[in-house]
């Protein structure tokens, strides 16, 4: 993987998506992509954030707050499976 562009083909691959679902996310800004000619491509650097390897600061929160509330409803339940 020595390549530093990679094309819309190439990234709804290694997303398992369409290229069309590949252009909506790049329309919506969910993927960092830069115009060529006709054709959209992206930036080797920018791979992690796209591939879900990176986590934001605003996932991160997410899934703080799902193991804090499931640790406030769920807190006896999981001691117990602990104790097994």
């Amino acid at each position: 993987m020595d390549k530093k562009l990679f094309s819309t083909s190439e990234v709804a691959k290694l997303l398992g998506i369409s290229r069309v679902a590949v252009f909506k996310k790049i329309k919506s800004g969910e993927i960092k992509a830069q115009k060529i000619g006709r054709n959209f491509v992206i930036d080797r650097k920018d791979l992690p954030s796209v591939l879900s390897k990176v986590l934001t600061k605003e996932k991160k929160n997410l899934i703080e707050e799902a193991v804090r509330k499931t640790v406030r409803e769920y807190g006896e339940t999981l001691k117990l499976l602990g104790q097994e």
